[in-house]
């Protein structure tokens, strides 16, 4: 008799964990309070400034600017000795090589200097630097099933997002810590079946605008767990 009681606290403790297990869109939310709790992202306007160390080559400092409300998004770095400016002022590209925006072919080629490269260096910052917020934007795909996993010692909860074709064909999991919410880890992949992809680790924080961005990213491959390199946010500011 003392056996079915206990089975029947055990499946109701199972279906009281079940019901209260957070949907997609409601971690989200939760891990957005944490990150940005009053909301500050989309009128976002500052300068970051970013350390970015990989094995065997030369530490590389990049300078952003971003406006959200303007359009604006301005990456000046250093590269061979090189200065190269590369701003997006809403549709209008500007790109210039030690101050000068006369660029000869030769240069366009060895510094890859392009307005295609410059929209996808915005994207790329915009979106690592405004996650979890980012993840709000149309097109994205928030998976409603979240779930508890164990990654590198620590029990994470998860969101699984993929993206409208039209967005991105990558499959992205997003792993917060189950009582702050804070971001700890994000993977993706391209094909998941291959494993393939990259996972990084993100430590320390810094606050810009109210913001708690990551301060530290360090990369791998996610099948061989290969260190790629980190990048540090050495400097922040709002203006």
């Amino acid at each position: 008799m003392m056996r079915y009681f206990f089975l029947g606290l055990a499946l109701l403790a199972s279906i009281i964990s079940f019901g209260q297990q957070l949907t997609g869109d409601q971690l989200l939310d939760k891990a957005i309070e944490y990150h940005d709790p009053n909301k500050n992202w989309s009128t976002f306007k500052g300068n970051l400034s970013v350390t970015m160390s990989t094995p065997d080559k030369k530490e590389r400092v990049s300078a952003i600017t971003l406006d959200l409300p303007k359009e604006y998004f301005q990456l000046i770095s250093e590269k061979d000795g090189a200065i190269i400016q590369q701003i997006l002022d809403k549709k209008e590209c500007q790109l210039s090589l030690n101050g000068s925006a006369t660029i000869s072919k030769e240069d366009q080629t060895k510094y890859k200097l392009t307005c295609e490269r410059a929209t996808m260096y915005k994207n790329y910052y915009t979106y690592l630097y405004g996650l979890p917020m980012k993840l709000k934007d149309s097109g994205t795909i928030i998976d409603q099933q979240t779930s508890r996993k164990t990654f590198k010692g620590k029990e994470y909860l998860v969101l699984k997002a993929s993206y409208e074709k039209e967005v991105g064909e990558d499959i992205w999991y997003f792993y917060f810590d189950p009582e702050s919410y804070a971001m700890e880890v994000y993977q993706f992949f391209h094909d998941e079946s291959k494993n393939d992809g990259e996972y990084i680790l993100l430590t320390g924080e810094e606050e810009v605008s109210g913001i708690k961005m990551p301060k530290t990213r360090a990369w791998y491959y996610n099948k061989d767990e290969k260190y790629l390199g980190t990048d540090v946010l050495t400097k922040a500011s709002s203006f």
